[in-house]
């Protein structure tokens, strides 16, 4: 009932590595910077040769080149594969738009194809953002982060330590840290996964007849696939969420481990 597999489906899913010989799922939080720091294949070396930390202007990384000029942008929703970018009047398959006023403090990041990063947006690494994921205007990715394809990282939301399975989006006002976001997980908005007890004690998980101790000082929320959260949603230090859960506006989910396609009001 704990382990990765019971709340992630892994055919055929590029991040599941991270995963890898786990016994129970809350495991991976430990796991995902050293697997960043051996996965990680750094590409924004060009940004930062030409403007070090701060993007004063919009620029394209395109096969390992820094296009200042002579592109042009073709408006649309980048996770659904609409979003177009043109060089020399060619398309440009896979290349990185990075919007003027975005902020890579370190050289630690993987921007892969088609990522799109928005004005005002912060990324520090180790960090991997997958494929057509968008990294919206005012984002903060505080490091340790490893993110899918498709996703969003949106308007104001801030992660840190955390997983995003492919599809998982948090577009609006989102905190997740030291947490994991299956696939196709929406976050409402506004929605909060928090990660740290008032009380310095290791969190207590029921499931069953079992009861499980996390002796971890940070824990957020793991979040199985498909599920659905309403907007201001809170989640306490430690709740473990199964697939398929869906909760109402303005819920406050209590700390535990929780069957799948549950709704909580």
């Amino acid at each position: 009932m704990v382990r990765p597999g019971n709340y992630f489906n892994f055919d055929h899913n590029p991040l599941a590595d991270v995963f890898q010989g786990l016994e129970f799922v809350w495991e991976v939080l430990d796991n995902i910077k050293p697997y960043l720091e051996s996965a990680i294949r750094p590409n924004i070396g060009p940004l930062k040769a030409r403007y070090g930390d701060f993007v004063p202007r919009t620029v394209v990384l395109f096969e390992n080149d820094l296009f200042e000029d002579n592109f042009e942008l073709q408006p649309g929703d980048t996770t659904k594969g609409k979003f177009e970018v043109l060089i020399n009047g060619k398309e440009a398959p896979g290349a990185v738009v990075i919007y003027g006023g975005a902020c890579f403090p370190d050289s630690q990041v993987e921007l892969r194809p088609g990522v799109v990063v928005e004005t005002g947006a912060m990324v520090k690494g180790p960090t991997i953002i997958g494929a057509r994921t968008e990294v919206r205007q005012g984002a903060y990715v505080r490091g340790s982060c490893l993110i899918g394809q498709r996703c969003v990282v949106g308007h104001v939301s801030e992660l840190k330590n955390a997983v995003f399975l492919d599809d998982a989006k948090a577009g609006h006002f989102a905190y997740c840290g030291d947490s994991v976001l299956g696939f196709g997980v929406n976050l409402g908005a506004g929605t909060k996964l928090a990660n740290l007890k008032i009380r310095n004690t290791p969190i207590r998980l029921v499931a069953g007849m079992e009861t499980y101790q996390v002796s971890r000082r940070k824990f957020g929320a793991i979040i199985g696939d498909n599920s659905e959260l309403g907007c201001n949603t809170v989640t306490s230090p430690g709740t473990i969420m199964g697939p398929g859960t869906l909760t109402v506006p303005n819920t406050t989910v209590k700390s535990g481990i929780h069957k799948p396609k549950r709704l909580f009001r």
